[in-house]
């Protein structure tokens, strides 16, 4: 599977579209998505939506496998 860069704008704190509330957020979600990218991951915006908000505390841990069920 080859590599495909996702779309990260830095000056309006977006990454495919996603906006994070400051640039430290969008840094950790940038290398998290990209590490996981390696082992095989496709990121689309609605997974990159839920990850900000499960990182932000908005998702519990105990809903993630049906949320990404839902997404995938």
């Amino acid at each position: 599977m080859e590599f495909v860069p996702i779309e990260i704008d830095r000056k309006a704190l977006t990454i495919m579209g996603v906006s994070f509330p400051d640039m430290r957020s969008l840094d950790a979600a940038a290398s998290t998505i990209g590490s996981n990218m390696y082992e095989g991951f496709v990121p689309t915006p609605a997974l990159i939506e839920l990850y900000r908000d499960y990182s932000q505390g908005k998702v519990k841990k105990s809903d993630l496998p049906r949320l990404i069920s839902e997404y995938l």
